[in-house]
């Protein structure tokens, strides 16, 4: 059966080198990251004559679903010709949102799919961390507001997700340090390749 993975968790956890090294190791992938559009947003930015800010009610009203919505819609598309795709994304509301995720689910049996969403844990030490290191024009208001935006981030384990009879609906990978890192690939690409 075909499959779309979320790789999903706040920004900084370390998507983007987990869900890359995943791709890797599976077979017949799709790689879709959402951050590939953030040309088009910065554009959207600049024409409607906005800081570029990715935590602003401009964002949130013009460009944050559209983002979603165009990723999503290239990954249904993508499995139409491949066997796994996988979304490298936040999804930080949609990950809650049962209604959202029954929908989508809804889409993937059309498409004789099933979902998988793998939600990455970091210790915030390491995301602020990791957000200085790699300097991206994304991270300047959450760093230069890191109280408030922290407050705004939600960590908590959408436990929801998650049927214990199914093995590989909702998958936890740590990700604090190497160990955590090494032990998670290791299970998470066991239960995928299984």
């Amino acid at each position: 059966m075909k499959r779309l993975i979320l790789v999903t968790s706040p920004p900084a956890s370390g998507k983007t080198y987990i869900s890359k090294q995943l791709a890797k190791e599976l077979k017949h992938v799709v790689y879709l990251d959402k951050d590939t559009l953030i040309v088009l947003s910065h554009q959207i930015f600049k024409v409607a004559h906005q800081q570029v800010n990715r935590s602003s009610d401009f964002f949130e009203a013009n460009i944050r679903d559209y983002e979603y919505q165009a990723t999503l819609a290239l990954a249904m598309e993508a499995l139409e010709y491949d066997d796994i795709v996988l979304i490298n994304a936040p999804f930080t509301r949609e990950i809650r949102d049962v209604d959202y995720i029954t929908n989508l689910k809804k889409q993937l049996i059309d498409k004789q799919a099933r979902l998988t969403v793998v939600w990455v844990i970091t210790n915030v030490d390491v995301i602020k961390q990791r957000m200085i290191a790699r300097n991206s024009s994304r991270d300047t208001w959450k760093l230069e507001h890191w109280d408030e935006y922290i407050q705004g981030v939600n960590f908590d384990i959408p436990e929801k997700l998650d049927d214990p009879d199914v093995i590989d609906d909702f998958l936890i990978f740590k990700n604090s340090n190497d160990a955590e890192y090494e032990q998670s690939m290791k299970h998470i690409l066991a239960i995928l390749e299984g």
